[in-house]
């Protein structure tokens, strides 16, 4: 009785403030719809009292957590399910975030290491090669596509984001590129057949690795491409063009300079050096409101951390960079994830035969969230083109019109 009071109190105050496209089924038959709609978009089943508290606190990290736990059961497309939790969320007031403090402590309590990094990339990459191949391109590029129209199918917009960065960087024939975190091989394979570069790769992924050798192979490449099952800080020899793509924010903060610093000393004289990867729009590097950035930290990234632009800037000075080329590709990734999200969703059998069910509902919503935070501005992504600190203006461009012929 008292769970039922709750939640009528709970109920009402929902109605006031939104009209949701949400219906909640309880355990005993009940149901409350909380919008005219009789045909809600999302649906909530509770299928014991203990699942109320979840509803109760609806925060996106005890929803997200509800869902993947099969606390409650979930229905609905994934962009619904994020648009419909992040409405309760904001019944509970202010878009709480994790405390500097907190973060900061928590970043003492589990520490970066080369072991942990390691179990990371392993946890997030080596589900299986076939659950990407499933929502990616077929290239299978797994990071922001770039759309110069915005009407680009993702195969091209993934394409065009490759050709965008070689573009941007300057690649010549003959020069050497090193990419970290090179997934599975899709920009060195460009690089090599369009612009000429000999290129190593490198990846903690085992998945990862095995199959880009296999693409190389297939390409016939093996002379001017190698790919390694290797840390980048194990990594000798000086390259004149440098990339990191969607792989910083696996450094941890506190390790930026550190890791700029060894970018740095592995890039040629003259050299040119990419870093495309994603950060947070609060100042104080807190995780994502409502209870999100936990929710990835629990079930999605362990041990990743976002950094704020400023911080990003910062820390590659202190690395020996200098910052030539800032660009913004938000829009392009909140679009990046929305068609992932479909893709996701319209081969939902497919997928879910390669993964247990706990998996499938983690990339579900993860995806969904994704484009929600990219779109509302609690996550950005930034290319950002470095050289040398120190070194003559003559190796700065003009202009940025080479960056589009």
């Amino acid at each position: 009785m008292f769970d039922q009071m709750k939640l009528s109190a709970w109920t009402s105050g929902i109605r006031s403030k939104f009209n949701l496209p949400l219906r909640v089924e309880l355990w005993n038959g009940a149901q409350v719809d909380l919008s005219s709609d009789h045909q809600p978009r999302v649906k909530i089943r509770v299928p014991n009292p203990g699942g109320l508290r979840y509803l109760l606190a609806p925060s996106l990290g005890n929803l997200g957590e509800a869902y993947v736990e099969g606390a409650l059961e979930i229905e609905g497309r994934a962009a619904d399910m994020i648009q419909v939790g992040s409405a309760l969320a904001e019944t509970t007031g202010k878009p709480a975030r994790t405390s500097r403090v907190a973060s900061a402590a928590l970043r003492l309590v589990s520490p970066h290491t080369r072991e942990k990094d390691a179990a990371a990339i392993r946890y997030h990459y080596d589900v299986s090669n076939e659950f990407y191949s499933l929502f990616l391109d077929p290239a299978m590029v797994y990071s922001c596509a770039y759309f110069e129209n915005g009407d680009e199918d993702l195969a091209t917009a993934q394409q065009k984001k490759i050709d965008h960065i070689l573009t941007k960087i300057g690649v010549q024939p003959g020069q050497t590129l090193l990419d970290i975190g090179c997934g599975w091989g899709a920009l060195v394979i460009r690089a090599a057949t369009r612009f000429g570069a000999r290129c190593v790769g490198v990846t903690l992924s085992e998945r990862q690795c095995e199959l880009a050798r296999e693409r190389v192979a297939r390409a016939g490449l093996q002379d001017r491409i190698e790919i390694r099952l290797q840390d980048y800080r194990d990594v000798d020899g000086q390259f004149d063009r440098i990339t990191s793509v969607g792989m910083f924010e696996h450094v941890g903060v506190e390790h930026l300079p550190e890791y700029f610093g060894r970018v740095n000393k592995l890039l040629a004289p003259g050299g040119v050096v990419m870093n495309h990867g994603i950060t947070t729009a609060d100042v104080e590097q807190r995780n994502s409101p409502y209870g999100g950035g936990e929710f990835i930290d629990k079930y999605v990234f362990p041990h990743g951390e976002l950094a704020h632009l400023s911080t990003v800037i910062r820390t590659m000075q202190e690395g020996g960079l200098e910052v030539r080329d800032v660009e913004n590709l938000r829009r392009h990734y909140a679009r990046t994830c929305a068609l992932w999200t479909e893709n996701f969703e319209n081969n939902a059998a497919r997928i879910q035969a390669t993964c247990d069910p706990k998996t499938f509902r983690i990339w579900h919503v993860y995806l969904a969230g994704c484009a929600y935070g990219f779109a509302h501005d609690w996550i950005s992504l930034y290319q950002i083109v470095c050289g040398k600190a120190g070194e003559g203006p003559d190796l700065i461009p003009w202009s940025r019109k080479y960056m589009y012929r």
